[in-house]
């Protein structure tokens, strides 16, 4: 499978799981699904059948909220079953933010701004011990406004992490309004470089760009601490979702599900 039909799946997947259980943030799960379908599909080692296998590169999703996108391409590469019948139902571990419990996921995570600290953790663990391994975190930009991020941003450059890549899923909108305004992060990868990360920029919806940045980072021509400063929309794929602070909040009902397939499909 390509990336690409990965990533039109595992929208496909989230819009059923917020129909049928009237479940939120759908918009960041879409706005960060190009940039899961090719980790996944192209540049992350990991076997679904030993979900803790030492060599695994590991990934931490701070962006917890946006659960449905992490969950559904787990799913789609065979750590589970049954999500759609299974998430978030009472006594299950398919909670609406991510839990560690479920193979595949490294970090509950969904109260912001932690993730990053521990992936810098994981990465200074794993260059103490000379593994090969890598350590990626993704990041929401609305949850740049912690100043934890800030803290792991100054540790990473301190300690040379090479094998630290901060992905951040720049959509632009958070939970109460558009970034420039809530809290301006721009000019953001001059910050990044700044505090001494090497920085690109890319369009997050851009498989092939994704493919050739993260990539890099994997084989080592392009070195960490990289931060991947992704430029997405909200909501990407569906006509109606698009750009829209609604549906950060918002589940889709049935109108809205049939129509959403059908976009989707259009794409296949």
């Amino acid at each position: 499978m390509s990336s690409e039909n990965l990533a039109r799946e595992v929208r496909e997947l989230c819009l059923r799981l917020c129909h049928k259980h009237r479940a939120s943030h759908i918009g960041g799960a879409y706005s960060v699904a190009d940039i899961l379908a090719v980790l996944y599909q192209d540049i992350l080692e990991f076997h679904p059948e030993d979900a803790g296998w030492e060599g695994r590169d590991r990934l931490f999703y701070s962006k917890g909220h946006a659960c449905t996108a992490l969950y559904a391409v787990l799913e789609k590469k065979g750590f589970f079953q049954n999500l759609l019948e299974e998430f978030s139902v009472d006594g299950t571990y398919f909670t609406s933010h991510v839990n560690h419990h479920i193979p595949g996921v490294e970090l509950s995570t969904g109260s912001l701004g932690h993730a990053l600290g521990v992936a810098c953790g994981t990465a200074l663990a794993g260059k103490t011990l000379g593994k090969s391994w890598k350590s990626f975190a993704i990041l929401s930009d609305g949850e740049l406004d912690e100043g934890s991020n800030w803290e792991a941003f100054l540790f990473a450059p301190q300690q040379k992490l090479t094998n630290l890549c901060a992905v951040i899923d720049y959509n632009k909108i958070q939970s109460f309004g558009r970034i420039a305004e809530v809290l301006d992060l721009e000019p953001l990868a001059d910050k990044l470089r700044a505090f001494r990360w090497q920085c690109l920029e890319v369009d997050g919806h851009d498989h092939q760009a994704l493919r050739q940045a993260l990539g890099d980072f994997k084989t080592g021509k392009t070195p960490g601490p990289l931060a991947l400063v992704c430029h997405t929309i909200k909501g990407k794929g569906v006509s109606f979702m698009e750009n829209q602070l609604a549906w950060h909040y918002k589940s889709p009902n049935d109108a809205q599900l049939e129509q959403g397939l059908k976009e989707l499909a259009a794409h296949a």
